[in-house]
């Protein structure tokens, strides 16, 4: 019976050599030599330190920032362990609750603002981890933010156009701005 079950033993620890250890070894090996970046996260630093990755959003309550899409994962926002949407049907009950809570927390930060909503700052992402909004989503807090810092809305209205990213490879999706480096560059530029 040791006979038989000899080569399936030895085929068995071959693969899970090959598997389970050269392969991720190999592509680890590719992907620090080639996109070392990107491979450990995307991390944002300052001073050594890592801020955030430019891939997750970040929460951002203080109205002095702009703030991301909301996120529906758990047991907090923009956990990337637990990524996904809420999964809320378009006539569920807590969906239309949960719009409404936040369209009166975005009013509440500022009542002056009289635009429509642009609709990613009231509704989360399908990972719930986007870290982007739209050009649309930021500009309409651009008053509010540069009100609060004190700068010319210009200022911080040119910070945003610096913060844009155009669509990927020139055709794919929209332009976006990604709310970390956005409000990185708004605390360098007024503390």
């Amino acid at each position: 019976m040791l006979k038989e079950l000899q080569p399936a033993l030895i085929l068995l620890a071959l693969l899970s050599a090959l598997t389970g250890a050269a392969y991720p070894a190999l592509v680890t090996g590719l992907a620090q030599a080639t996109m070392s970046d990107q491979a450990n996260g995307s991390l944002l630093k300052e001073n050594g330190q890592a801020v955030g990755s430019r891939l997750i959003g970040q929460p951002f309550s203080d109205p002095r920032y702009f703030w991301g899409r909301p996120s529906a994962t758990a047991p907090m926002p923009y956990n990337g362990g637990s990524s996904g949407g809420a999964n809320l049907g378009p006539l569920n009950p807590a969906l239309e609750a949960a719009l409404q809570e936040r369209i009166s927390v975005l009013k509440a930060a500022d009542p002056s603002q009289q635009a429509p909503i642009p609709v990613d700052l009231v509704t989360a992402s399908a990972s719930g981890l986007d870290p982007h909004i739209s050009p649309a989503a930021a500009r309409w807090q651009a008053p509010r933010v540069a009100r609060l810092r004190g700068l010319p809305e210009a200022r911080v209205l040119a910070l945003l156009e610096r913060h844009t990213e155009g669509r990927q490879w020139g055709f794919l999706g929209e332009p976006r701005v990604n709310v970390l480096a956005l409000n990185r560059a708004l605390d360098q530029a007024a503390p």
